[in-house]
């Protein structure tokens, strides 16, 4: 498992250049079928819109697609595509829907244009980073549980904690850690208390 970047949700936002009404849509997707459904999607919903114009970047198979959509050749799908590529963003679509405003924007200003909104896009929808996690359980005693607590909060992050007879603290951190993790977990209970793997899976880890 390897971390990557991709996007936590639909977004849209939209802006106007030279009265040009520029739509930018981003959505979340797991394969070039939901890429091409929800590329379908926006066209009908905007059938009478000039350009529908698109990029998207599938990790699985490293598949990338773009198009101008009538717009001058390398003017539109292209940018589209090198600002999530720039962003480091996979499984991800980017549909911008533009009304022409009557004014031409020129190659640059298409350029710039195109640019601008898969950012906005992009940001809209909120990238993240998927970090591979491993999930682990540990069950103490009262008298130990401060101590353990302090520990697993400084590597991860705690998912779920249960007061019985013992304490049973269910959590996750990032999968390289956990060496570290064992080594001061010996050294604070002793020896006495092992963490218990459950699983691996990828967490969320919002980027700035």
């Amino acid at each position: 498992m390897k971390e990557y970047t991709t996007v936590k949700e639909f977004g849209v936002d939209e802006y106007i250049e030279k009265k040009s009404r520029f739509i930018c849509y981003c959505k979340p997707v797991k394969n070039q079928e939901e890429a091409e459904a929800f590329i379908a999607e926006i066209r009908s919903e905007h059938w009478d819109a000039r350009h529908n114009v698109y990029a998207y970047v599938i990790a699985e198979n490293n598949i990338m697609r773009c198009s101008d959509d009538g717009e001058p050749q390398g003017t539109a799908g292209v940018p589209v595509l090198d600002a999530i590529r720039k962003a480091g963003i996979v499984d991800v679509v980017v549909v911008i829907t533009r009304y022409f405003g009557g004014i031409l924007l020129g190659t640059g200003g298409l350029v710039r244009a195109y640019s601008h909104s898969s950012s906005l896009a992009l940001k809209a929808a909120k990238p993240v980073l998927m970090q591979p996690c491993t999930v682990l359980k540990i069950s103490c005693s009262y008298n130990l549980y401060g101590k353990i607590n302090s520990l697993v909060l400084s590597f991860g992050v705690i998912d779920d904690t249960q007061f019985d007879e013992d304490v049973h603290i269910t959590f996750h951190m990032s999968s390289q850690k956990v060496g570290d993790f064992n080594k001061k977990l010996a050294d604070t209970a002793s020896g006495k208390i092992f963490a218990e793997k459950c699983e691996e899976k990828y967490f969320e880890v919002e980027v700035d």
